[in-house]
Order: C-alpha cells, then sequence, then structure tokens
C-alpha cells in the first residue's frame, strides 16, 4: 500500500500517517469515493507515499502511483503561476486591465477588471461553468467568442469575491498567449514554461495520447455542476478526455509527484533543482491573504446548506491562503495561518504549510459532493497536520 518514505528522516509520525491510510480506507469500505493517491512531505523529505483503492466503482482497476488524474479547478494554479511570472518578466501588470491586452473584452464595468481581480476572484464577472448551456468547451479560441459577446460584469470589480469557475483564468490564459514573444499557444506555453522546467513529465492541458493508458476517467458521482463537452470525443464530460481540449480552469491532467514537484517549487519559493518559476518577493506576495474578512460567495452558500459560519475566502493572488479563523476549511483546522494551496472539483488537493514545512497531495477516484468534500479533506488535513514530529 505504501511507497518508499521515511516518516521519521522527516520528523514526523509513522503511526499518525498510517492512521491516516486506516481512515481513507474506511472511506473507501463506505464507498464514499474509490481511491486516492496520497504523498506526504516535510522540509522536502518524503514522509509518507500511499496509493490506496482503485480507480472505478467496481474495483477492477487498481490505482497506482503514477495514475494520472483530470484535477480539475487545480488546473488554475498552473495558469495563475505563469500569470505571475509575465508579471516578473514585464508582459503585464498586476494593475494592467484585461481590455489593455484583449481589446474584445472592452465595454462596460468589465473593462475595469485587472489582473489583480482575477487572481483574487474579485472580478465581478459571473459565476458560471459554461458561457452558453450545452456548448462544447474543449476550443479556447470558440469559448472565448462567446465569452467576449455574451460575458458582461454582475457588480464592480473589487466588491466581492465572487468564485469564478472559469472566467478569471480563461482571460489570464488568453492574456499569456496574446502577450508570448514567440506566438505560442497556451497549451505550449504551459508546457514549455512550467511543466517542462519542473520535470512534470506526466502533467498536461487535455489528455496527451502517451498519458491515456494511465488516464482515470472522472467518475461525477453525481456531483457535476455542468457537463463539459467536447467538439471530438462524445459524451457530456467528453473534454475531460480529450487529448487537445485547451481549458486554462480545469483541463490539466497529472499525478501526485508531478504535483508534489509543483508544490515544492511553491515551498521553496519559486525553485525547484535550479528552475526558477518565480521570485522568492512575488511568493510573499501571491501566499498573503487579499480579500481579508469577505467570504467566497460560492463557499458561503454551501456552509449555509449545512447550517456552517461561512469562513473569510483567503484569497491570495491565485492561492488560497487559510486564515486564523476556526472554520469548515480543506486545508484543516491544525495547518498553520498561512497555509496556502490549491484544490479541485471533489477530488483534488495539495497545501503547504509554511509554518511546520509540511505539503500534503491528495489525488482521490470519485468525486464527493462539495461539502462532504470539504468535510473530508479537512479531517485529512487535521491528521496530516497531526503528523509533525
Amino acid at each position: 500500500m505504501t511507497g518508499k518514505a521515511d516518516a521519521a528522516a522527516a520528523g514526523m509520525d509513522a503511526a499518525r500517517l498510517d492512521h491516516l491510510c486506516r481512515v481513507i480506507e474506511a472511506d473507501l469500505a463506505a464507498r464514499r469515493y474509490h481511491g486516492a493517491v496520497v504523498r506526504v512531505a516535510r522540509g522536502g523529505r518524503i514522509a509518507l507515499d500511499a496509493v490506496i483503492g482503485h480507480a472505478d466503482a467496481d474495483r477492477a482497476r487498481p490505482l497506482a502511483a503514477d495514475s494520472v488524474f483530470t484535477i480539475f479547478s487545480t488546473t488554475k494554479a498552473f495558469t495563475n503561476v505563469l500569470a505571475l511570472r509575465a508579471v516578473e518578466l514585464g508582459r503585464f501588470a498586476l494593475t494592467t486591465a484585461v481590455s489593455e491586452v484583449i481589446p474584445e473584452f472592452d465595454g462596460g464595468l468589465r473593462a475595469q477588471i485587472t489582473v489583480f481581480d482575477l487572481l483574487t476572484h474579485s472580478s465581478g464577472l459571473p459565476m458560471h461553468y459554461a458561457p452558453q448551456p450545452g456548448m462544447a468547451l474543449d476550443d479556447l479560441d470558440a469559448v472565448l467568442r462567446v465569452v467576449f459577446e455574451n460575458v458582461h460584469s454582475i457588480e464592480p470589480a473589487g466588491d466581492r469575491v465572487n468564485y469564478s469557475p472559469m472566467y478569471n483564468q480563461l482571460l489570464l490564459g488568453e492574456m499569456l498567449r496574446r502577450t508570448d514573444p514567440a506566438g505560442r499557444g497556451y497549451r505550449e506555453i504551459i508546457a514549455d514554461d512550467l511543466f517542462a522546467p519542473l520535470g512534470m513529465d506526466d502533467t498536461a492541458i487535455g489528455v496527451r495520447a502517451d498519458l491515456q493508458a494511465r488516464h482515470i476517467v472522472p467518475d461525477f458521482q453525481g456531483h457535476s455542476p455542468i457537463e463539459h463537452r467536447s467538439a471530438r470525443v462524445p459524451g457530456p464530460n467528453g473534454a475531460f478526455e480529450d487529448e487537445r481540449a485547451e481549458m486554462p480552469w480545469v483541463g490539466a491532467v497529472s499525478t501526485v509527484p508531478d504535483l508534489h514537484r509543483f508544490a515544492e517549487m511553491l515551498r521553496r519559493r519559486g525553485t525547484l533543482d535550479g528552475a526558477r518559476i518565480l521570485s522568492p518577493v512575488t511568493m510573499a506576495l501571491a501566499t498573503r491573504n487579499w480579500t481579508g474578512d469577505k467570504p467566497n460567495e460560492l463557499y458561503r452558500m454551501l456552509a449555509h446548506k449545512r447550517g456552517w459560519t461561512p469562513a473569510p475566502a483567503g484569497i491570495g493572488l491565485g492561492f488560497t491562503v487559510r486564515t486564523d479563523h476556526v472554520r469548515h476549511h480543506m486545508f484543516g483546522t491544525l495547518t498553520a495561518p498561512g497555509t496556502f494551496g490549491n484544490y479541485g472539483a471533489g477530488s483534488a488537493l495539495f497545501w503547504i504549510d509554511p509554518v511546520s514545512d509540511v505539503s500534503f497531495v491528495c489525488l482521490t477516484a470519485g468525486l464527493l459532493e462539495p461539502n462532504d468534500n470539504i468535510l473530508r479533506f479537512q479531517r485529512l488535513s487535521d491528521i496530516v497536520a497531526s503528523a509533525v514530529g
């Protein structure tokens, strides 16, 4: 079940990490989801590598350490990091209006939206999962055309933290493309400038041909908020099986080892194995809470469904940042304030605790309902935090 790891050498309690695995096994026995691949590290030393359960409800296909998962909104972290890199390179600024780079996005309140607003989910754009019901989402150019024509602000930028399932990173991805000196497409930019330097060989935008045999086709278990159709692959969520789907907000696939390398770069303040992606000054700004005590409107609504007190949004420049409030949170209640990371619909999570120097990566098969997912990851995150020696 567990891979080669040394909890003691990493300064973590092996018994508590074994307990983490048993808790996951109990969830799987109760058929809450199908399986999980987990990595816990401290100071860059791997304390736990675990592969537990299966890829499917029938338990016919065991997971593997190199299983390739659709990581949904965790994709946003990749787009956000390259947007911050573009700021460092002077291609645009945090204060740049989107319409300065994308003139088709001019008109009305949306003309005031800046890169900072996109990164902090404070753009004032509507909380849509698709610009038009039933449309294919795999073609970046086609989606942009519909957005330019039909999507407008519902409030001034900065008024509220209104989570954007797609528009913010869609626009950031297009800004990356339009300001690229080599004229590359989004998929090529992210492969060349992020995945290759970090050695993330099993990560791609779209299900690259050589990854398809290891890809875990998402099982939404009835919890998908919207269809993600492809013009090439049949089915309501064919875009998640499409090799050429180019969705900067939700379209990446990855493995736990690769996602851990990305988290390690962030933990090391922007550099890994000689590859410098971001500077320490940018990392310091990006992992600061820029939204104060404002709630995330999506999670406020979800909290009210269960009678919970909503947590502050805690949004940095493209990262979720745990505040010092004790509220329901996927990063747990025992991690330090300032713990930061990202997550994806009902199944994917990574975070870095800068105080304990612990990183946690977990990719699961079989999506959970959003509030159940919060409770699941809060519990697992608290167990990980409690394992610090």
